[in-house]
Protein backbone atom coordinates (compact mmCIF):
# COMPACT_ATOMS: atom_id res chain seq x y z
CA UNK A 1 0.00 0.00 0.00
CA UNK A 2 1.39 3.38 -1.00
CA UNK A 3 1.68 5.90 1.79
CA UNK A 4 0.15 9.20 0.76
CA UNK A 5 2.24 12.38 1.00
CA UNK A 6 2.87 14.04 4.34
CA UNK A 7 5.16 16.81 3.09
CA UNK A 8 5.38 20.39 4.34
CA UNK A 9 3.71 22.71 1.86
CA UNK A 10 6.76 24.99 1.61
CA UNK A 11 8.98 22.08 0.57
CA UNK A 12 6.53 20.72 -1.97
CA UNK A 13 6.28 24.15 -3.57
CA UNK A 14 10.02 24.62 -4.08
CA UNK A 15 11.39 22.73 -7.10
CA UNK A 16 15.02 21.64 -6.81
CA UNK A 17 17.73 23.13 -8.99
CA UNK A 18 19.98 20.06 -9.41
CA UNK A 19 19.29 16.58 -10.75
CA UNK A 20 20.38 14.74 -7.59
CA UNK A 21 18.25 17.07 -5.46
CA UNK A 22 15.13 15.39 -6.88
CA UNK A 23 15.44 12.20 -4.77
CA UNK A 24 16.99 14.16 -1.88
CA UNK A 25 13.99 16.49 -1.69
CA UNK A 26 11.60 13.55 -2.07
CA UNK A 27 13.29 11.85 0.89
CA UNK A 28 12.71 14.99 2.95
CA UNK A 29 9.10 15.40 1.85
CA UNK A 30 7.95 11.79 1.61
CA UNK A 31 10.48 9.77 3.64
CA UNK A 32 8.34 6.63 3.93
CA UNK A 33 6.96 6.83 0.40
CA UNK A 34 8.00 4.09 -1.99
CA UNK A 35 10.50 5.33 -4.57
CA UNK A 36 11.27 2.14 -6.49
CA UNK A 37 9.74 -1.29 -6.95
CA UNK A 38 11.58 -4.14 -8.66
CA UNK A 39 10.39 -7.75 -8.77
CA UNK A 40 8.04 -7.15 -5.86
CA UNK A 41 10.71 -5.56 -3.64
CA UNK A 42 10.22 -1.95 -2.52
CA UNK A 43 12.70 0.80 -1.69
CA UNK A 44 11.60 3.91 0.19
CA UNK A 45 12.82 7.40 -0.65
CA UNK A 46 14.81 7.43 2.59
CA UNK A 47 16.55 4.17 1.65
CA UNK A 48 17.18 5.31 -1.91
CA UNK A 49 18.69 8.62 -0.82
CA UNK A 50 20.96 6.88 1.71
CA UNK A 51 22.36 4.66 -1.06
CA UNK A 52 22.80 7.64 -3.42
CA UNK A 53 24.74 9.55 -0.75
CA UNK A 54 27.01 6.58 0.00
CA UNK A 55 27.60 5.89 -3.69
CA UNK A 56 28.44 9.55 -4.36
CA UNK A 57 30.94 9.49 -1.50
CA UNK A 58 32.43 6.30 -2.92
CA UNK A 59 32.87 7.87 -6.35
CA UNK A 60 34.59 10.88 -4.82
CA UNK A 61 36.86 8.50 -2.88
CA UNK A 62 38.01 7.03 -6.19
CA UNK A 63 39.62 10.37 -6.87
CA UNK A 64 37.27 11.60 -9.58
CA UNK A 65 37.54 15.22 -10.57
CA UNK A 66 34.60 17.49 -11.29
CA UNK A 67 33.11 16.68 -14.69
CA UNK A 68 34.52 13.14 -14.91
CA UNK A 69 32.27 10.83 -16.90
CA UNK A 70 30.65 7.85 -15.16
CA UNK A 71 29.12 5.32 -17.57
CA UNK A 72 26.34 3.01 -16.38
CA UNK A 73 25.83 -0.10 -18.50
CA UNK A 74 23.06 -2.06 -16.78
CA UNK A 75 19.51 -3.17 -17.22
CA UNK A 76 16.88 -1.54 -14.99
CA UNK A 77 17.79 -2.30 -11.38
CA UNK A 78 18.17 -0.39 -8.13
CA UNK A 79 21.94 0.05 -8.62
CA UNK A 80 21.27 1.64 -12.03
CA UNK A 81 19.13 4.33 -10.44
CA UNK A 82 21.48 4.86 -7.50
CA UNK A 83 24.53 5.29 -9.74
CA UNK A 84 22.61 7.57 -12.11
CA UNK A 85 21.93 10.11 -9.36
CA UNK A 86 25.12 9.54 -7.37
CA UNK A 87 27.34 10.48 -10.34
CA UNK A 88 26.01 14.07 -10.66
CA UNK A 89 25.89 14.37 -6.87
CA UNK A 90 29.64 13.63 -6.89
CA UNK A 91 30.19 16.43 -9.42
CA UNK A 92 30.61 13.90 -12.21
CA UNK A 93 28.65 13.42 -15.44
CA UNK A 94 26.34 10.45 -15.97
CA UNK A 95 26.65 8.55 -19.26
CA UNK A 96 23.79 6.01 -19.41
CA UNK A 97 24.45 3.20 -21.91
CA UNK A 98 21.60 1.28 -23.52
CA UNK A 99 21.75 -2.29 -22.15
CA UNK A 100 20.85 -3.81 -25.54
CA UNK A 101 23.99 -2.44 -27.24
CA UNK A 102 26.77 -4.78 -28.27
CA UNK A 103 30.36 -4.63 -27.02
CA UNK A 104 31.71 -2.59 -29.93
CA UNK A 105 28.99 0.02 -29.59
CA UNK A 106 29.47 0.27 -25.83
CA UNK A 107 33.23 0.67 -26.32
CA UNK A 108 32.60 3.50 -28.79
CA UNK A 109 30.51 5.37 -26.23
CA UNK A 110 33.05 4.82 -23.46
CA UNK A 111 35.85 6.00 -25.71
CA UNK A 112 33.96 8.99 -27.13
CA UNK A 113 32.78 10.11 -23.68
CA UNK A 114 36.28 9.51 -22.26
CA UNK A 115 34.62 7.67 -19.40
CA UNK A 116 36.77 7.17 -16.32
CA UNK A 117 34.33 4.94 -14.45
CA UNK A 118 32.12 2.11 -15.69
CA UNK A 119 29.35 0.69 -13.51
CA UNK A 120 28.17 -2.67 -14.81
CA UNK A 121 27.51 -6.32 -13.95
CA UNK A 122 29.89 -9.26 -14.06
CA UNK A 123 28.14 -10.90 -17.02
CA UNK A 124 28.17 -7.67 -19.03
CA UNK A 125 31.82 -7.03 -18.19
CA UNK A 126 32.80 -10.51 -19.37
CA UNK A 127 31.42 -9.82 -22.85
CA UNK A 128 32.70 -6.25 -22.89
CA UNK A 129 36.24 -6.76 -21.56
CA UNK A 130 37.93 -7.59 -24.91
CA UNK A 131 36.69 -4.28 -26.34
CA UNK A 132 37.89 -2.19 -23.40
CA UNK A 133 41.38 -2.03 -24.85
CA UNK A 134 40.04 0.79 -27.03
CA UNK A 135 39.12 2.81 -23.92
CA UNK A 136 42.44 4.03 -22.50
CA UNK A 137 40.77 6.63 -20.28
CA UNK A 138 38.88 4.02 -18.25
CA UNK A 139 40.34 3.95 -14.73
CA UNK A 140 37.73 2.18 -12.60
CA UNK A 141 35.14 -0.54 -13.12
CA UNK A 142 32.48 -1.00 -10.45
CA UNK A 143 30.68 -4.37 -10.44
CA UNK A 144 27.20 -4.47 -8.92
CA UNK A 145 27.32 -8.25 -8.47
CA UNK A 146 29.76 -11.16 -8.19
CA UNK A 147 31.27 -13.06 -11.10
CA UNK A 148 34.40 -14.83 -12.33
CA UNK A 149 37.65 -12.82 -12.46
CA UNK A 150 38.10 -10.66 -15.56
CA UNK A 151 41.38 -9.25 -16.84
CA UNK A 152 40.93 -5.55 -17.54
CA UNK A 153 43.17 -3.99 -20.18
CA UNK A 154 45.04 -0.81 -19.42
CA UNK A 155 45.32 -1.35 -15.69
CA UNK A 156 41.79 -0.26 -14.76
CA UNK A 157 40.95 -1.04 -11.13
CA UNK A 158 38.05 -3.34 -10.26
CA UNK A 159 35.75 -2.43 -7.36
CA UNK A 160 32.77 -4.12 -5.74
CA UNK A 161 29.51 -2.26 -5.29
CA UNK A 162 29.50 -2.87 -1.54
CA UNK A 163 33.04 -1.50 -1.23
CA UNK A 164 32.09 1.70 -3.04
CA UNK A 165 29.07 2.20 -0.77
CA UNK A 166 31.22 1.54 2.31
CA UNK A 167 33.24 4.71 1.82
CA UNK A 168 32.82 7.23 4.65
CA UNK A 169 30.48 10.10 3.92
CA UNK A 170 32.37 13.26 3.05
CA UNK A 171 31.76 16.67 1.58
CA UNK A 172 30.71 16.69 -2.06
CA UNK A 173 31.77 19.19 -4.75
CA UNK A 174 29.72 22.32 -5.30
CA UNK A 175 27.47 21.89 -8.34
CA UNK A 176 25.57 24.58 -10.28
CA UNK A 177 22.42 24.14 -12.32
CA UNK A 178 24.22 24.93 -15.57
CA UNK A 179 26.88 22.28 -14.98
CA UNK A 180 26.75 19.20 -17.20
CA UNK A 181 24.73 16.42 -15.56
CA UNK A 182 24.12 13.77 -18.25
CA UNK A 183 25.31 12.85 -21.72
CA UNK A 184 22.66 10.89 -23.63
CA UNK A 185 24.00 9.09 -26.69
CA UNK A 186 21.76 9.14 -29.72
CA UNK A 187 22.38 8.05 -33.30
CA UNK A 188 23.58 10.74 -35.69
CA UNK A 189 22.97 11.00 -39.41
CA UNK A 190 26.65 10.63 -40.26
CA UNK A 191 27.66 7.53 -38.34
CA UNK A 192 28.06 6.30 -34.81
CA UNK A 193 26.09 7.68 -31.85
CA UNK A 194 26.93 11.13 -30.56
CA UNK A 195 26.48 12.50 -27.08
CA UNK A 196 23.84 15.13 -26.32
CA UNK A 197 25.03 17.20 -23.36
CA UNK A 198 22.34 18.12 -20.82
CA UNK A 199 22.69 20.35 -17.78
CA UNK A 200 21.05 19.95 -14.40
CA UNK A 201 18.77 22.82 -15.40
CA UNK A 202 17.70 21.02 -18.58
CA UNK A 203 16.68 17.87 -16.71
CA UNK A 204 14.95 19.52 -13.77
CA UNK A 205 13.07 21.94 -16.03
CA UNK A 206 11.99 18.97 -18.13
CA UNK A 207 10.71 17.12 -15.07
CA UNK A 208 8.74 20.16 -13.89
CA UNK A 209 7.22 20.68 -17.34
CA UNK A 210 6.26 17.06 -18.02
CA UNK A 211 4.97 16.37 -14.51
CA UNK A 212 2.92 19.54 -14.81
CA UNK A 213 0.96 18.66 -17.94
CA UNK A 214 0.66 14.97 -16.99
CA UNK A 215 -0.60 15.98 -13.55
CA UNK A 216 1.81 13.66 -11.75
CA UNK A 217 1.49 13.49 -7.95
CA UNK A 218 2.68 11.44 -4.99
CA UNK A 219 -0.11 8.91 -5.41
CA UNK A 220 1.06 7.93 -8.90
CA UNK A 221 2.76 4.69 -9.85
CA UNK A 222 4.75 4.96 -13.10
CA UNK A 223 5.78 1.85 -15.00
CA UNK A 224 9.30 2.23 -16.42
CA UNK A 225 9.34 0.13 -19.60
CA UNK A 226 11.65 2.32 -21.72
CA UNK A 227 15.45 2.08 -21.33
CA UNK A 228 16.83 4.52 -18.77
CA UNK A 229 19.45 5.46 -21.38
CA UNK A 230 16.62 6.97 -23.42
CA UNK A 231 15.66 10.51 -22.39
CA UNK A 232 11.97 9.58 -22.17
CA UNK A 233 12.87 6.52 -20.07
CA UNK A 234 15.00 8.57 -17.70
CA UNK A 235 12.14 11.04 -17.47
CA UNK A 236 10.07 8.43 -15.62
CA UNK A 237 12.55 8.75 -12.76
CA UNK A 238 12.84 12.54 -12.76
CA UNK A 239 9.11 13.26 -12.98
CA UNK A 240 8.31 10.67 -10.30
CA UNK A 241 11.01 11.88 -7.91
CA UNK A 242 9.88 15.48 -8.38
CA UNK A 243 6.44 14.71 -6.95
CA UNK A 244 7.17 11.72 -4.70
CA UNK A 245 5.58 9.12 -6.97
CA UNK A 246 6.62 5.47 -7.24
CA UNK A 247 8.51 3.97 -10.20
CA UNK A 248 8.16 0.29 -11.03
CA UNK A 249 11.27 -0.91 -12.87
CA UNK A 250 10.41 -3.52 -15.48
CA UNK A 251 12.75 -5.54 -17.69
CA UNK A 252 10.16 -7.28 -19.82
CA UNK A 253 10.42 -9.96 -22.48
CA UNK A 254 6.84 -10.02 -23.74
CA UNK A 255 4.09 -7.45 -23.99
CA UNK A 256 2.03 -9.61 -21.61
CA UNK A 257 4.65 -8.93 -18.94
CA UNK A 258 3.76 -5.25 -19.18
CA UNK A 259 0.05 -5.95 -18.68
CA UNK A 260 0.81 -8.22 -15.76
CA UNK A 261 2.91 -5.53 -14.10
CA UNK A 262 0.22 -2.92 -14.73
CA UNK A 263 -2.31 -5.10 -12.95
CA UNK A 264 -0.09 -6.28 -10.11
CA UNK A 265 1.40 -2.88 -9.30
CA UNK A 266 -1.74 -0.79 -9.88
CA UNK A 267 0.01 1.39 -12.43
CA UNK A 268 -1.45 4.86 -12.97
CA UNK A 269 0.90 6.14 -15.71
CA UNK A 270 2.46 4.39 -18.72
CA UNK A 271 4.83 5.98 -21.24
CA UNK A 272 5.96 3.87 -24.20
CA UNK A 273 6.82 3.91 -27.90
CA UNK A 274 4.47 2.95 -30.77
CA UNK A 275 5.87 -0.58 -31.38
CA UNK A 276 5.14 -1.60 -27.79
CA UNK A 277 1.71 0.00 -27.88
CA UNK A 278 0.95 -1.96 -31.06
CA UNK A 279 1.87 -5.19 -29.29
CA UNK A 280 -0.22 -4.25 -26.28
CA UNK A 281 -3.18 -3.29 -28.49
CA UNK A 282 -3.18 -6.80 -29.99
CA UNK A 283 -3.81 -8.35 -26.56
CA UNK A 284 -6.86 -8.62 -24.38
CA UNK A 285 -6.29 -6.56 -21.26
CA UNK A 286 -7.33 -7.86 -17.83
CA UNK A 287 -9.60 -5.51 -15.95
CA UNK A 288 -6.96 -5.05 -13.24
CA UNK A 289 -4.50 -3.62 -15.79
CA UNK A 290 -6.70 -0.59 -16.44
CA UNK A 291 -8.41 -0.27 -13.08
CA UNK A 292 -5.96 2.37 -11.85
CA UNK A 293 -4.53 3.62 -15.17
CA UNK A 294 -4.89 7.40 -15.27
CA UNK A 295 -3.01 8.09 -18.52
CA UNK A 296 -0.92 6.54 -21.25
CA UNK A 297 1.63 8.65 -23.14
CA UNK A 298 3.25 8.02 -26.50
CA UNK A 299 6.73 9.15 -27.54
CA UNK A 300 9.38 8.15 -30.08
CA UNK A 301 7.20 8.31 -33.20
CA UNK A 302 3.67 8.64 -34.47
CA UNK A 303 1.01 6.41 -32.95
CA UNK A 304 -1.08 4.74 -35.71
CA UNK A 305 -4.67 5.85 -35.47
CA UNK A 306 -5.97 2.27 -35.30
CA UNK A 307 -3.66 1.53 -32.37
CA UNK A 308 -4.77 4.67 -30.57
CA UNK A 309 -8.43 3.76 -31.05
CA UNK A 310 -7.84 0.25 -29.77
CA UNK A 311 -5.98 1.50 -26.67
CA UNK A 312 -8.77 3.93 -25.89
CA UNK A 313 -11.32 1.15 -26.11
CA UNK A 314 -9.21 -1.04 -23.81
CA UNK A 315 -8.63 1.75 -21.27
CA UNK A 316 -11.55 4.18 -21.73
CA UNK A 317 -10.90 6.00 -18.44
CA UNK A 318 -7.23 6.67 -19.22
CA UNK A 319 -6.25 9.98 -20.85
CA UNK A 320 -4.07 9.65 -23.98
CA UNK A 321 -1.09 12.01 -24.30
CA UNK A 322 0.59 12.13 -27.71
CA UNK A 323 4.06 13.66 -27.40
CA UNK A 324 6.89 14.76 -29.68
CA UNK A 325 10.44 15.32 -28.58
CA UNK A 326 14.08 15.16 -29.53
CA UNK A 327 16.98 14.36 -27.24
CA UNK A 328 18.45 17.81 -27.98
CA UNK A 329 15.46 19.43 -26.24
CA UNK A 330 14.10 16.53 -24.17
CA UNK A 331 10.44 17.18 -25.01
CA UNK A 332 8.94 19.83 -27.30
CA UNK A 333 5.20 19.31 -27.77
CA UNK A 334 2.23 17.34 -26.55
CA UNK A 335 -1.37 16.99 -27.67
CA UNK A 336 -3.82 17.46 -24.77
CA UNK A 337 -6.23 14.53 -24.39
CA UNK A 338 -9.24 16.74 -25.09
CA UNK A 339 -7.83 17.46 -28.57
CA UNK A 340 -7.19 13.85 -29.59
CA UNK A 341 -10.59 13.31 -31.22
CA UNK A 342 -10.35 16.56 -33.20
CA UNK A 343 -6.68 16.28 -34.21
CA UNK A 344 -5.49 12.65 -33.90
CA UNK A 345 -2.60 13.27 -36.33
CA UNK A 346 -1.26 16.36 -34.55
CA UNK A 347 1.88 16.44 -32.38
CA UNK A 348 0.23 19.21 -30.37
CA UNK A 349 1.63 22.49 -29.14
CA UNK A 350 4.63 23.50 -27.04
CA UNK A 351 4.96 22.01 -23.58
CA UNK A 352 5.09 24.39 -20.60
CA UNK A 353 8.25 26.51 -20.37
CA UNK A 354 9.10 26.07 -24.06
CA UNK A 355 8.55 28.04 -27.25
CA UNK A 356 8.25 26.13 -30.51
CA UNK A 357 8.05 27.84 -33.91
CA UNK A 358 7.94 26.77 -37.54
CA UNK A 359 10.61 28.70 -39.42
CA UNK A 360 11.73 29.24 -42.99
CA UNK A 361 15.35 29.06 -44.07
CA UNK A 362 15.73 32.82 -43.56
CA UNK A 363 14.56 32.62 -39.93
CA UNK A 364 11.12 34.10 -40.51
CA UNK A 365 8.01 32.37 -39.23
CA UNK A 366 6.01 30.24 -41.63
CA UNK A 367 2.42 31.00 -42.48
CA UNK A 368 -0.46 28.71 -41.53
CA UNK A 369 -0.05 25.28 -43.16
CA UNK A 370 3.30 26.27 -44.70
CA UNK A 371 5.91 23.55 -44.04
CA UNK A 372 9.04 24.64 -42.22
CA UNK A 373 11.59 23.52 -39.64
CA UNK A 374 10.53 22.99 -36.04
CA UNK A 375 12.72 25.20 -33.83
CA UNK A 376 12.64 25.03 -30.03
CA UNK A 377 13.89 27.60 -27.49
CA UNK A 378 13.84 27.64 -23.72
CA UNK A 379 15.19 25.95 -20.60
CA UNK A 380 15.06 22.46 -22.09
CA UNK A 381 17.47 23.13 -24.98
CA UNK A 382 20.61 21.03 -24.49
CA UNK A 383 24.13 22.46 -24.26
CA UNK A 384 25.22 20.84 -27.52
CA UNK A 385 26.96 17.69 -28.75
CA UNK A 386 29.84 16.24 -26.79
CA UNK A 387 33.19 17.04 -28.44
CA UNK A 388 31.50 17.93 -31.75
CA UNK A 389 31.68 21.72 -32.12
CA UNK A 390 30.89 21.71 -35.85
CA UNK A 391 27.75 19.60 -35.44
CA UNK A 392 26.75 21.68 -32.43
CA UNK A 393 27.05 24.86 -34.48
CA UNK A 394 24.85 23.39 -37.23
CA UNK A 395 22.05 22.27 -34.90
CA UNK A 396 22.22 24.81 -32.05
CA UNK A 397 21.91 28.26 -33.56
CA UNK A 398 20.81 31.70 -32.35
CA UNK A 399 17.11 32.33 -31.98
CA UNK A 400 16.14 34.79 -34.76
CA UNK A 401 16.30 38.36 -33.38
CA UNK A 402 13.07 39.26 -35.18
CA UNK A 403 11.20 36.76 -32.98
CA UNK A 404 12.45 38.16 -29.68
CA UNK A 405 9.87 39.84 -27.50
CA UNK A 406 9.91 43.59 -26.91
CA UNK A 407 13.06 44.62 -25.09
CA UNK A 408 14.98 41.66 -26.49
CA UNK A 409 17.43 43.94 -28.25
CA UNK A 410 19.46 44.25 -25.05
CA UNK A 411 19.27 40.56 -24.13
CA UNK A 412 22.20 38.17 -24.50
CA UNK A 413 22.02 35.93 -27.58
CA UNK A 414 20.04 32.75 -26.97
CA UNK A 415 20.64 29.44 -28.68
CA UNK A 416 17.73 27.39 -29.96
CA UNK A 417 17.74 23.85 -31.29
CA UNK A 418 16.88 23.44 -34.96
CA UNK A 419 15.28 20.01 -35.06
CA UNK A 420 15.80 19.02 -38.69
CA UNK A 421 12.14 17.98 -38.69
CA UNK A 422 9.69 19.56 -41.13
CA UNK A 423 6.30 20.39 -39.62
CA UNK A 424 3.34 22.63 -40.38
CA UNK A 425 1.09 24.69 -38.11
CA UNK A 426 -2.67 24.96 -38.45
CA UNK A 427 -4.77 28.05 -37.80
CA UNK A 428 -5.19 27.11 -34.13
CA UNK A 429 -1.45 26.72 -33.56
CA UNK A 430 -1.35 22.92 -33.53
CA UNK A 431 1.62 21.27 -35.22
CA UNK A 432 1.73 18.33 -37.65
CA UNK A 433 4.81 16.28 -38.50
CA UNK A 434 5.73 16.26 -42.22
CA UNK A 435 9.11 14.54 -42.40
CA UNK A 436 12.81 14.58 -41.57
CA UNK A 437 15.44 16.57 -43.42
CA UNK A 438 18.26 14.14 -42.76
CA UNK A 439 18.51 10.41 -43.48
CA UNK A 440 17.89 9.16 -39.96
CA UNK A 441 15.57 6.16 -39.68
CA UNK A 442 13.01 6.19 -36.87
CA UNK A 443 12.27 2.58 -35.93
CA UNK A 444 10.93 1.00 -32.74
CA UNK A 445 11.20 4.39 -31.03
CA UNK A 446 14.93 4.68 -31.81
CA UNK A 447 16.79 6.88 -34.25
CA UNK A 448 19.12 4.76 -36.38
CA UNK A 449 21.92 6.03 -38.59
CA UNK A 450 21.99 4.23 -41.97
CA UNK A 451 25.75 4.80 -42.01
CA UNK A 452 26.26 2.89 -38.78
CA UNK A 453 24.40 -0.14 -40.11
CA UNK A 454 26.33 0.07 -43.39
CA UNK A 455 29.62 0.00 -41.48
CA UNK A 456 28.63 -3.29 -39.90
CA UNK A 457 27.63 -4.73 -43.28
CA UNK A 458 31.02 -3.77 -44.74
CA UNK A 459 32.88 -5.23 -41.75
CA UNK A 460 31.50 -8.69 -42.62
CA UNK A 461 33.74 -8.86 -45.70
CA UNK A 462 30.77 -10.23 -47.67
CA UNK A 463 29.67 -6.86 -49.05
CA UNK A 464 31.36 -4.61 -51.60
CA UNK A 465 28.68 -1.92 -51.58
CA UNK A 466 25.75 -1.27 -49.26
CA UNK A 467 22.89 1.20 -49.01
CA UNK A 468 20.64 1.10 -45.96
CA UNK A 469 17.19 2.65 -46.24
CA UNK A 470 13.77 2.55 -44.61
CA UNK A 471 10.30 1.54 -45.71
CA UNK A 472 7.06 2.32 -43.88
CA UNK A 473 6.05 -0.35 -41.39
CA UNK A 474 2.86 -0.34 -39.38
CA UNK A 475 4.41 -2.05 -36.35
CA UNK A 476 7.85 -0.42 -36.27
CA UNK A 477 7.19 2.99 -37.80
CA UNK A 478 9.93 2.24 -40.33
CA UNK A 479 11.63 -1.03 -41.21
CA UNK A 480 15.34 -1.11 -42.00
CA UNK A 481 16.33 -2.67 -45.33
CA UNK A 482 19.63 -2.86 -47.22
CA UNK A 483 20.64 -3.10 -50.85
CA UNK A 484 23.96 -4.93 -51.03
CA UNK A 485 26.45 -5.90 -53.73
CA UNK A 486 28.40 -9.06 -52.94
CA UNK A 487 32.17 -8.86 -52.48
CA UNK A 488 34.70 -11.34 -53.84
CA UNK A 489 34.67 -13.06 -50.44
CA UNK A 490 31.01 -14.00 -50.79
CA UNK A 491 30.26 -17.56 -51.81
CA UNK A 492 27.89 -16.59 -54.60
CA UNK A 493 25.16 -18.75 -53.07
CA UNK A 494 22.46 -16.24 -52.22
CA UNK A 495 20.90 -18.19 -49.37
CA UNK A 496 24.23 -18.92 -47.68
CA UNK A 497 25.50 -15.35 -48.05
CA UNK A 498 22.22 -13.94 -46.75
CA UNK A 499 22.32 -16.17 -43.68
CA UNK A 500 25.98 -15.42 -43.02
CA UNK A 501 25.51 -11.68 -43.34
CA UNK A 502 22.46 -11.64 -41.06
CA UNK A 503 24.35 -13.74 -38.50
CA UNK A 504 27.20 -11.22 -38.62
CA UNK A 505 24.76 -8.32 -38.12
CA UNK A 506 23.14 -10.10 -35.16
CA UNK A 507 26.52 -10.36 -33.46
CA UNK A 508 27.28 -6.66 -33.83
CA UNK A 509 23.93 -4.85 -33.79
CA UNK A 510 21.04 -4.79 -31.33
CA UNK A 511 17.76 -6.18 -32.58
CA UNK A 512 16.21 -2.80 -33.39
CA UNK A 513 19.06 -2.01 -35.82
CA UNK A 514 18.95 -5.29 -37.76
CA UNK A 515 17.91 -5.10 -41.43
CA UNK A 516 14.53 -6.73 -42.01
CA UNK A 517 15.58 -7.64 -45.54
CA UNK A 518 18.79 -7.78 -47.57
CA UNK A 519 18.25 -7.05 -51.26
CA UNK A 520 21.23 -8.44 -53.21
CA UNK A 521 22.02 -6.64 -56.47
CA UNK A 522 24.09 -7.81 -59.42
CA UNK A 523 25.33 -4.38 -60.56
CA UNK A 524 27.07 -1.54 -58.66
CA UNK A 525 24.73 0.67 -56.69
CA UNK A 526 23.90 4.16 -58.06
CA UNK A 527 26.26 7.03 -57.33
CA UNK A 528 25.85 10.77 -57.02
CA UNK A 529 27.91 13.21 -59.15
CA UNK A 530 30.56 13.37 -56.41
CA UNK A 531 30.96 9.59 -56.47
CA UNK A 532 29.08 8.78 -53.29
CA UNK A 533 26.48 6.02 -53.18
CA UNK A 534 23.15 7.70 -53.85
CA UNK A 535 20.48 6.51 -51.42
CA UNK A 536 17.73 8.72 -52.81
CA UNK A 537 18.40 7.69 -56.40
CA UNK A 538 18.24 4.03 -55.41
CA UNK A 539 14.85 4.61 -53.81
CA UNK A 540 13.57 6.52 -56.85
CA UNK A 541 14.82 4.05 -59.48
CA UNK A 542 14.00 0.79 -57.76
CA UNK A 543 11.43 1.67 -55.17
CA UNK A 544 11.85 0.26 -51.70
CA UNK A 545 11.61 -3.52 -51.50
CA UNK A 546 9.09 -4.19 -48.78
CA UNK A 547 10.35 -6.42 -45.94
CA UNK A 548 7.49 -8.85 -46.55
CA UNK A 549 8.26 -9.14 -50.28
CA UNK A 550 10.28 -12.33 -50.33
Amino acid sequence: MRRMPQAPDFLRGIPPALLHELPARAAACWPAGTALTLDGEHLSYTQLQAQIERCAAGLVALGLQRGARVAVYLEKRVQTVVASFAAPAAGAVLVPVNPVLKAGQVAHILQDAQAQVLVTSAARLASLAPALGDCPGLQHVVLVDDGPPVDLPGGAALHGWADVLASPLAGLPRVLDMDVAVIFYTSGSTGRPKGVVLSHRNLVAGAVSVAGYLGNHAGDTLLAVLPLSFDAGFSQLTTAFLVGARVVLLNYLLARDVLQAMAQERVTGLTAVPPLYMQLAALDWPAAAVQHLRYFANTGGRMPRATLQRLRSLAPAAAPYLMYGLTEAFRSTYLPPEEVDRRPDSIGRAIPNAQVCVLREDGTECAVDEPGELVHRGALVALGYWRRPDETARRFKPWPPALLLAGGDWAAPELAVYSGDTVRRDADGFLYFVGRRDEMIKTSGYRVSPTEVEEVLYASGLVAEALVYAVPDEALGSAICAAVLASSQASGRAGDDNAALMAHCSRHLPAYMLPRQLHWVAQPLPRSPNGKLDRQRWMQEHGPIRPDAQ
